[in-house]
């Protein structure tokens, strides 16, 4: 399809459409954890654990198929 970027396959570039997925896990030490845990178990961590410009703390690790996971507290 015309429509679709062409970044539209490439998780460190997308910008349009449903880019990620976001949980709360309820503290920064959890976040620090599954972060941690996710990264021991081969996942990619694009963003480590930080607190953003707009006050939140997070990490975002793709998933098997390139999904963004977000994990917030």
């Amino acid at each position: 399809m015309d429509t679709f970027p062409v970044t539209a396959d490439d998780p460190m570039a997308q910008f349009t459409g449903l880019i990620h997925l976001a949980m709360s896990v309820g503290t920064e030490q959890e976040v620090d954890a599954l972060t941690a845990r996710l990264a021991n178990d081969g996942y990619n961590v694009v963003d480590s654990p930080r607190r953003t410009g707009d006050g939140y703390y997070e990490s975002v690790v793709l998933d098997p198929e390139g999904n963004r996971l977000e994990i917030t507290l």
